[in-house]
């Protein structure tokens, strides 16, 4: 069997690594009064962007989108850290001549999965495990719009909690608080009564910058 490199799958149930991460004070800016009004959507974009200036995380972090990252105001990542592509940028993009325009990169950070739950859902999963499956923590963000998360991938989801999964689910655009989405349609109200029916999987319905912080 060890000539076979062990048995396989192969788990642990935590990570050798020491990672330092941020703290509390490095979300200030989060935690005080707005000086006008945002969406917890802009607040969790600029909570990933203070990750991304820690050093020892940074790295770590795969946000990952089906397909509507201008919706949830992170095109601003797109030069920051670019969109993982085997091959790199293959085209002009349209938006070439705007700041934030479509960057691929062959070291590129964000998984844009296009419209695909599932792919996106498997590629978050993948990531959530890999402190198990190969010692190696990884810090995964799959933002969606809300109707459209546990609605279609609520079977991975309970795989998730099998596998121990660790990593965050954000349904942006419940139409809830602000941002409605696509009418009727996008009013997401009942995404918490199923994510509660998976036991391990905490869920948390912040209403505010300083709750997402």
């Amino acid at each position: 069997r060890q000539k076979l490199h062990g048995y396989l799958p192969s788990r642990q149930p935590n990570f050798d690594e020491k990672l330092e991460l941020p703290t509390l004070e490095d979300f200030g800016p989060l935690l005080e009064e707005q000086n006008k009004e945002i969406s917890t959507t802009i607040a969790f974009v600029r909570a990933l962007n203070v990750m991304l200036k820690n050093k020892s995380i940074k790295d770590r972090l795969v946000p990952i989108i089906a397909d509507e990252a201008r919706t949830f105001g992170m095109e601003g990542l797109f030069r920051q850290i670019g969109i993982y592509s085997p091959n790199g940028q293959q085209y002009t993009p349209q938006d070439r001549e705007q700041v934030a325009y479509y960057k691929e990169d062959e070291k590129g950070q964000i998984l844009q999965e296009g419209i695909n739950e599932l792919g996106a859902g498997a590629s978050w999963l993948a990531a959530a495990t890999s402190y198990s499956t190969n010692n190696l923590p990884m810090i995964p963000f799959y933002i969606y719009y809300s109707m459209f998360g546990f609605q279609r991938i609520g079977d991975l989801c309970w795989q998730a909690g099998d596998q121990q999964a660790r990593g965050f689910l954000i349904g942006g655009t419940s139409g809830r608080t602000t941002l409605n989405g696509e009418g009727l349609q996008h009013e997401d109200g009942h995404s918490h009564i199923q994510s509660l029916t998976i036991p391990n999987c905490i869920s948390y319905d912040p209403s505010y910058a300083y709750e997402v912080a």
